[in-house]
């Protein structure tokens, strides 16, 4: 993709440096906010999910901003651990804030590695940002450099819904993203999914797990 995107162009500049600086969370604060919100921790969603798997196994987070969520799976014993992110002012700032994690800059619609590099690529809302007329092009990004399994995060509807963001229009929606997944490569099957509704508010997000069809349950 040669041209950068409304979304991509908005999260570049000083609306996406805002965003930013509201996120960079210490490890303690981004627990605290998803226990206020969820009634969980991050940690203790992502153990229903992976606290089984091998922590040797290779994981990107595509869009990692400050690498929030990759120093909570550090803290879960995986060491193997990648993200791509658009923003250039958050991977500076992931740098900083991170070890022995390799944090670039890359977007979600060209990621810069090869075919089944990873054995698991994850998101967490990210999807919601992307255009629905775009979303193909990020999704197979993902599924292309993913060699087992998929993992995301993400706000959840029946069906595409677009919602206000921050006062701004064309820069948030939801739906069934686990579907989306499915629906556009047939040799996904969902193995897990939860949704967590949120505790101030009537939003529900879904966690799920896709695994490509070929892969044994050796995690």
């Amino acid at each position: 993709m040669d041209e950068f995107t409304k979304q991509m162009e908005k999260w570049r500049e000083g609306f996406g440096k805002e965003y930013t600086d509201r996120n960079a969370l210490s490890l303690n604060e981004m627990e605290n906010f998803y226990k206020e919100h969820y009634g969980y921790t991050r940690t203790e969603m992502n153990s229903e999910f992976i606290g089984d798997f091998d922590k040797d196994m290779k994981i990107l987070e595509v869009r990692s901003n400050v690498g929030n969520q990759l120093l909570c799976l550090q803290g879960m014993g995986f060491n193997n651990l990648y993200g791509i992110e658009l923003q250039g002012y958050a991977v500076e700032l992931s740098k900083s804030r991170t070890k022995r994690i390799n944090i670039i800059e890359g977007s979600a619609f060209d990621v810069p590695y090869k075919d089944s590099y990873f054995d698991l690529v994850f998101t967490s809302g990210v999807l919601i940002h992307i255009n629905p007329s775009d979303i193909s092009m990020a999704v197979e990004e993902i599924y292309r450099c993913a060699k087992n399994y998929i993992w995301g995060f993400e706000y959840h509807a029946d069906k595409y819904t677009e919602i206000l963001y921050r006062g701004h229009k064309d820069l948030l929606w939801k739906t069934d993203f686990a579907k989306l997944y499915c629906e556009q490569f047939s040799d996904l099957q969902l193995v897990q999914e939860k949704r967590f509704k949120c505790i101030d508010n009537d939003n529900v997000d879904s966690m799920f797990m896709l695994k490509k069809r070929s892969v044994k349950n050796d995690q």
